[in-house]
C-alpha cells in the first residue's frame, strides 16, 4: 500500500507533533501499517523535552509532497552488463514491448547507457556495408554461433575482431584480398583452409563442415571454430555476438534521480526526443526507467492533516498531494480537495482530545508511552486547562490518558510550563510556535510563547521586537504579534508590529504600545486573538 503521510503544521508545537503520532498508531493498532507521522519543522524545546520525558522518537521531517518521480510507477526493465551480447539483448527486448530500451550498467549498479532496437538495427545494417567484426570476446563469439574451438588446449583466445570473408565456391583463388585480421567462414573446402592457414587469418569458421574432425587439436595461432550453422546464418549470427557496450548510447545520456520533482522532469523530457530515461537512486544506481506515459496519470503523495487545515500553514507542495483526511480543532481555513474526504473538525482544545475519543470509539487503548504524550500535549495545548477553548471532554480525555500512563497531569504541567528557553536566541523563540493567518485581505504572523515567568521574557523585549520586525519585512506580513502567554497570570503579554490601533479596537484597550500590552484572560491564539482581528475587520 502507499505510505499516507501524518502531519501537523509548520513550526510544530506538542499538539501537533503528538497528534501526527497518536493518529498514525490509530490506524497501525487497526491493522494498516501504511500510516506514518512526520513534522514539518523542528522540534520546539517543550517537545523535545516530552518526548526524551517518555522515551519516544521523533517523528521523521518531511519537507515537500510535490509529486518526485520516486511516486511514479515507472518500469523496471532487466539491466545489461556491457559485456552482454547484443543478440541477448535483442531477445530480452523482444519478451516485452516496454522493453525496447534497456539499461547498461557496471557492476557496482551505475549507469554505462542505453541500448536500443534502433542502435542495434543501426548497427545490423552498417555490418553489411562494412563486415568488419569489433573487438568482441570469444565466449561471445561461440555462444552466438553455438560453436566450439578446435584448437589445441595450450592455444589461448581471448578476443576476435577484423574483416569477414565468407568463401564461397569460385573460379581462382577463393581468398584473394583477404589479410592477416581476417575472420574466414567456409564449408568442405580443404584448399580454402589450408590457404588461410597460410595467410595466417586471425579467425576460420568451419560451418556445417565435415573438416572439424580434421583439425582437432590443431596448433596454430589461427582459432579454427566449427559452428552447425551454415555460413549465412553463421556470417549474420557473429555480428550479433558483439557486447551491448560497443552499440549503446553512452554520451549524453539523459537520466533522473528518484528525488526529482515531476515538474522539472516534465521540462526537461520535453526538451528531448528519447522514448525512455533512466532512473537512479541516492547511490546512481539504475533501479528503472520511465517514459512520457509515466508523467500523465502520476501517482500523488497521500497526506492527512491533522492540528490544522490552511495551506500555509501545511507541507510545501499540497496542492500536488492527495488530502485523505483532516482533524483539526481550529476554524475551517482555505484547505481544498476535488473530492471527498474524511474530515472531524471539532470545537476543543487540542487535536488529541479528537483522537483519543477516535481511540475509544474504536474500542482500544493508546499504550502506556503515546496516553502519556497525548495527555501532555492536551495539558499543553489547552495551558493546563485554562484557555478559553478548553472543553469538559478535553479534561476527562487527559485524566483517562494520565490513568493509563500512570502521571498527575498538576505535576506535569508544572514540568512542561517549566522548560526553560532563556538561552535560545530571540528569533528561534518566535520561530517556536509560529503561524501565518490571512483575514480579510490582510496577512498576519502570530507567535505564542507559554511560560510560567513572563517577566523574563519581557526583559529581552527589544530582542523580540527586532526579530519580529525581520520576520515582518521578509514575509511581507501586515502585523507582526507575539504572546507572551503566562500560565500563572493567566494572560498575555502581547508585543506587536503594524497598527496599533487595530490591536487598541480590536481588544477595546484604552491604548496600544508596540512595547507590549496585557491583555487578562487572553490565552488562545485561535479563539481569542484571531477571532477578535476577523471581527474587526469583517
Amino acid at each position: 500500500m502507499p505510505i499516507t503521510y501524518v502531519c501537523g503544521h509548520r513550526n510544530p508545537d506538542t499538539d501537533s507533533i503528538v497528534a501526527a503520532m497518536a493518529y498514525a498508531g490509530l490506524r497501525k493498532a487497526l491493522g494498516d501499517d501504511s500510516y506514518v507521522p512526520v513534522r514539518l519543522g523542528h522540534l520546539n524545546d517543550e517537545t523535545a523535552f516530552l518526548l526524551r520525558r517518555f522515551g519516544a522518537e521523533a517523528p521523521q521531517r518531511l519537507t515537500t509532497v510535490r509529486t518526485q518521480v520516486r511516486d511514479l510507477d515507472i518500469d523496471r526493465p532487466p539491466k545489461l552488463d556491457p559485456g552482454v551480447p547484443v543478440s541477448r539483448a535483442w531477445e530480452m527486448m523482444q519478451e516485452n514491448p516496454a522493453w525496447s530500451i534497456l539499461p547498461v550498467v557496471r557492476e557496482d549498479g551505475t549507469l554505462f547507457g542505453m541500448v536500443t532496437t534502433g542502435r542495434i538495427a543501426e548497427h545490423d545494417m552498417r555490418g553489411i556495408l562494412d563486415p568488419t567484426l569489433r573487438e568482441t570476446p570469444i565466449f561471445n563469439v561461440l555462444s552466438a554461433l553455438e560453436g566450439h574451438i578446435l584448437n589445441a588446449n595450450d592455444d589461448a583466445f581471448e578476443t576476435m575482431a577484423g574483416e569477414v570473408t565468407i568463401a564461397m565456391p569460385a573460379p581462382g583463388e577463393s581468398l584473394r584480398g583477404v589479410k592477416e585480421d581476417s575472420i574466414v567462414l567456409c564449408g568442405d573446402r580443404e584448399e580454402v583452409v589450408a590457404q588461410a592457414l597460410a595467410l595466417g587469418v586471425k579467425c576460420i569458421i568451419l560451418c556445417q563442415s565435415s573438416l572439424a574432425e580434421r583439425y582437432s587439436g590443431l596448433d596454430s595461432p589461427t582459432c579454427v571454430i566449427a559452428t552447425p550453422f551454415d555460413a549465412w546464418r553463421a556470417g549474420r549470427m557473429l555480428f550479433q555476438a558483439i557486447p551491448v557496450r560497443l552499440v549503446a548510447h553512452v554520451d549524453s545520456v539523459v537520466c533522473f534521480h528518484l528525488d526529482d520533482f515531476l515538474d522539472d522532469v516534465r521540462e526537461t523530457v520535453m526538451q528531448h526526443r528519447y522514448r525512455s530515461f533512466p532512473v537512479l537512486d541516492e547511490a546512481d544506481r539504475v533501479v528503472g526507467t520511465l517514459t512520457r506515459y509515466h508523467l500523465i496519470r502520476p501517482n500523488r503523495k497521500r497526506v492527512v492533516l491533522v492540528d490544522h487545515n490552511e495551506k500555509a500553514q501545511s507541507v510545501p507542495g499540497l496542492e500536488q498531494a492527495e488530502i485523505a483526511g483532516i482533524i483539526d480543532h481550529h476554524r475551517l481555513g482555505d484547505v481544498e480537495t476535488g473530492y471527498p474526504v474524511f474530515v472531524r473538525n471539532e470545537p476543543v482544545g487540542s487535536s488529541n482530545t479528537i483522537i483519543a475519543t477516535m481511540y475509544q470509539e474504536a474500542g482500544l487503548l493508546p499504550g502506556e508511552r503515546l496516553a502519556g504524550l497525548m495527555a501532555a500535549a492536551i495539558v499543553s495545548d489547552t495551558v493546563m486547562f485554562k484557555s478559553p477553548t478548553t472543553t469538559p471532554r478535553d479534561r476527562r480525555m487527559a485524566e483517562r490518558l494520565a490513568r493509563i500512563a500512570g502521571l498527575d497531569l498538576d505535576a506535569l504541567g508544572k514540568e512542561i510550563f517549566s522548560v526553560s528557553t532563556a538561552d535560545k536566541p530571540a528569533a528561534d523563540l518566535l520561530r517556536t510556535d509560529f503561524k501565518d493567518f490571512h483575514i480579510a485581505g490582510h496577512t498576519l504572523a502570530i507567535s505564542q510563547i507559554t511560560t510560567t515567568d513572563s517577566a523574563a521574557m519581557l526583559a529581552r523585549r527589544e530582542e523580540f521586537l527586532e526579530a519580529m520586525a525581520q520576520v515582518k519585512e521578509k514575509g511581507g506580513y501586515d502585523m507582526a504579534l507575539l504572546m507572551l502567554t503566562d500560565v500563572l497570570r493567566e494572560g498575555t503579554e502581547l508585543l506587536f508590529l503594524g497598527d496599533g490601533e487595530v490591536i487598541r479596537q480590536a481588544f477595546s484597550l484604552q491604548e496600544a504600545s508596540p512595547g507590549g500590552v496585557f491583555l487578562k484572560g487572553v490565552v488562545s491564539r485561535k479563539k481569542q486573538v484571531v477571532p477578535a482581528l476577523a471581527l474587526l475587520w469583517g
